[in-house]
């Protein structure tokens, strides 16, 4: 983490000419499994990364708020508390207003803060680098106005910033893990009632994330589609969602259900089944069982979710075709391009990054990203 604190105290002082009082870090994520489940008030398991979003602040005596990013160098944003505007499209300061704004709506008064930040997240991979800028600057925030939120209530404001300010129907899953990750492990959450469970990953396992450097055309429209679809499909059985929904159901329910909504439902119902399985797995160290949740778990993006492109396919079978039962892989995210997550035996390691440097590159004529991660820590504040 020293390379980003070190990054942001510089763009600090290089853009409000003063020492910065406080740094706060916030790690993006990997979902092992359980996708598109969360906004179905179903089942994911998360683990955050150690790649991470650092904010340095300055308090205020007023609510007015001035954030840089080293994305942009010299571009201040700045508003005031309660008067965040209209979103400006695609631009990163609206995940800080978002966040801002869901605190006045919900009656709470921070005190203004000057900002920096610096991220090592990488961006447009599907590793929730959006999530890890809203969480650490709400935990500076919370914590530079004494709020005293929970990292679990910090984490409903961010979501709800996202949803309502920034205009992206996300779930739970990205802020909760961003905000109460631990170290080792993942996170097994119930995004209906938000209990969660921390879940050991064996030391025998090493994280590899690979981003397969597919432009995600359309990512956002086809993702809004798929929740409709999925609504569509839990008012169809007269639920409030897919989480309530049993396969037995859905399958006598088919012929009055269009196809794709059909096929989303089953995906769906599947994942949440599979999502805890795999939770109880990893726990037990039973790692064959992983590789086959996690294998059926990406057959069922591909084929009844249908969010898979033939480059993340390929990369699955030439890393499963290494690994065997000997971990898990799968794409991770949201769908049309980005990331794959793979939980291998520490031994496949290096032949994992061979195949992938070797055989991707021929077959598709793109150059992957491979990071080997490790679960971490949850957002915090950095102390000298």
């Amino acid at each position: 983490m020293s390379n980003p604190a070190l990054r942001a105290n510089k763009l600090f002082v290089q853009t409000f000419g003063t020492q910065a009082d406080e740094l706060y870090c916030a790690p993006g994520r990997v979902n092992l499994i359980g996708e598109h489940t969360d906004y179905n008030d179903g089942f994911v398991l998360p683990a955050a990364i150690n790649f991470y979003t650092a904010v340095v602040v300055k308090r205020r005596d007023d609510l007015r708020f001035r954030a840089v990013s080293d994305a942009f160098p010299g571009e201040i944003e700045e508003w005031v508390f309660g008067e965040e505007g209209l979103p400006t499209a695609n631009h990163w300061s609206n995940y800080l207003k978002g966040f801002t704004a869901a605190m006045a709506t919900s009656g709470l008064a921070p005190k203004g803060l000057d900002v920096a930040v610096v991220s090592n997240v990488p961006m447009g991979a599907g590793l929730s680098s959006s999530a890890a800028l809203e969480i650490a600057f709400g935990t500076a925030v919370n914590d530079c106005s004494q709020i005293k939120l929970s990292p679990l209530a910090i984490a409903q404001l961010a979501q709800r910033g996202e949803n309502q300010f920034v205009g992206c129907a996300c779930g739970i899953m990205d802020q909760m893990i961003s905000a109460l990750g631990e170290q080792d492990h993942a996170l097994l959450i119930d995004c209906l009632d938000l209990d969660s469970e921390a879940i050991s990953i064996p030391d025998s396992l090493s994280l590899i994330i690979i981003n397969s450097n597919v432009q995600r055309g359309l990512v956002e429209s086809e993702y809004n589609l798929r929740r409709e679809q999925c609504e569509q499909a839990a008012a169809h059985f007269g639920l409030e969602s897919l989480r309530d929904l049993d396969l037995a159901t859905l399958e006598a329910g088919k012929a009055d259900l269009s196809d794709n909504c059909y096929k989303r439902a089953k995906h769906v119902v599947t994942e949440n089944r599979r999502t805890q399985n795999a939770a109880w797995a990893l726990e037990s160290g039973d790692i064959a069982k992983v590789s086959l949740l996690m294998a059926q778990s990406h057959r069922s993006m591909r084929d009844d979710f249908e969010i898979t492109t033939t480059e993340i396919d390929y990369l699955v079978e030439i890393i499963s075709n290494v690994i065997g039962e000997r971990g898990g892989v799968r794409m991770t995210g949201g769908g049309f391009g980005g990331c794959v997550v793979a939980l291998v035996d520490h031994a496949l390691t290096d032949a994992v990054v061979e195949v992938v440097e070797k055989q991707y590159a021929e077959k598709t004529g793109l150059e992957a990203d491979i990071y080997l991660c490790t679960a971490s820590d949850g957002a915090k504040r950095i102390d000298d």
